[in-house]
């Protein structure tokens, strides 16, 4: 393998681990048992990308929540997605983005989703879009318009 500059190997590694793999001894690639892989759509575009959160809003539905959905994007691949759990959850925060971006970065291990894009069924609340700026996603897109949001601003303030 051709040497790399330490971030893009830092994103391989973190695409690795969202996909799913972990790194065995000698740098070989393995299964990992913690985390299911996310299936990929293919091909993986902005449209397939946002019909994977429209399928998290059906499933909401499907589990009588509220029909919202989101997922997740680091270097072109979903490595976080869920359906709203506030109803089925009794949790007001368990929006479908907060969830998407929690499942995020249990897979990943990491606090920081830099450099990610999140994709939702609609433009996310004032608390969803704070939580993407504290979670450094770089960008947000919603709708069945693919409607660009840009990056997260911190709409709610900490004291």
């Amino acid at each position: 393998m051709a040497s790399s500059s330490p971030l893009s190997r830092r994103r391989m590694l973190a695409s690795a681990a969202s996909c799913g793999v972990a790194f065995a001894g000698g740098g070989h690639l393995a299964p990992a048992v913690a985390a299911a892989a996310v299936v990929q759509p293919d091909p993986a575009g902005p449209a397939a990308i946002m019909d994977r959160a429209f399928a998290m809003k059906r499933r909401a539905e499907a589990e009588g929540d509220q029909p919202y959905g989101a997922v997740v994007v680091l270097d072109g691949r979903i490595v976080g997605e869920a359906p709203s759990a506030v109803v089925t959850g009794r949790d007001p925060t368990a929006h479908a983005e907060m969830q998407a971006i929690r499942d995020a970065v249990r897979r990943l291990r990491a606090a920081s989703l830099a450099g990610a894009e999140l994709y939702s069924t609609s433009r996310p609340c004032p608390m969803c879009e704070t939580a993407a700026f504290r979670a450094a996603i770089r960008r947000m897109v919603h709708g069945t318009a693919l409607t660009d949001a840009g990056p997260p601003r911190p709409v709610i303030s900490a004291p």
